[in-house]
């Protein structure tokens, strides 16, 4: 296992754990979490351990020409029952995904040091929010990492109304030039709408 220091640097991701696991410790600050996303690599622990980034093989994407629109949901999408922005209320949207817990973990995954990371992240350009609203009242969105380079490293969602993320995040693919959404892990919810397995080294020839 590698621990981090306060220099800014990672061991390879061919280092990785069979379970994806790279190393233990550092901070979450701007520099280093671009230079882990740029390298493949993410930060995902709970409240109660120490920060842990990962670098998985394979790793869980979605190519926008793949996506899946059920009938059902081009239904929705056309009734205009949502309206879907982008950046209006990134924080909301961030403290909103606090709550969703990820099976397996028993504190949340995005911690208050998270929050304000990638707030940090937005507000140098490198984060991006999508927001669900229904009747001016935030019912669901997602948030993520765009590095500039046609990726979109997505990061966390939530629904506080049926479908209202999965409108989201639909607008979202649709109407972006991303040749590539990463996942990162395997979910149910992306394998319905065309996610699959890539390796991590290809994976690493997008970033």
């Amino acid at each position: 296992m590698h621990f981090l220091g306060q220099k800014i640097e990672f061991p390879d991701v061919s280092e990785a754990s069979a379970e994806g696991l790279l190393a233990v410790g550092g901070d979450l600050s701007p520099e280093r979490l671009l230079y882990a996303y740029s390298n493949g690599i993410f930060p995902w622990f709970d409240s109660a351990e120490p920060i842990l980034w990962w670098s998985p093989d394979p790793r869980f994407v979605l190519f926008p020409e793949d996506l899946k629109v059920s009938k059902s949901m081009k239904q929705i999408l056309r009734s205009n029952k949502f309206k879907v922005t982008i950046n209006k209320a990134f924080r909301a949207v961030v403290e909103n995904c606090a709550e969703v817990r990820r099976e397996g973990q028993i504190g949340t995954w995005i911690t208050k040091e998270m929050i304000e990371a990638y707030i940090a992240l937005n507000t140098l350009g490198y984060a991006k929010s999508v927001e669900v609203w229904q009747d001016k009242t935030l019912v669901g969105g997602l948030y993520g990492v765009d590095l500039g380079n046609n990726v979109f490293c997505g990061e966390s969602m939530f629904a506080k109304v049926s479908n209202a993320s999965k409108v989201g995040f639909i607008t979202f693919v649709q109407n972006s030039n991303y040749k590539l959404i990463d996942s990162q892990l395997h979910t149910r919810h992306l394998e319905s709408l065309g996610g699959k397995h890539i390796s991590r080294e290809d994976f690493l020839k997008y970033l």
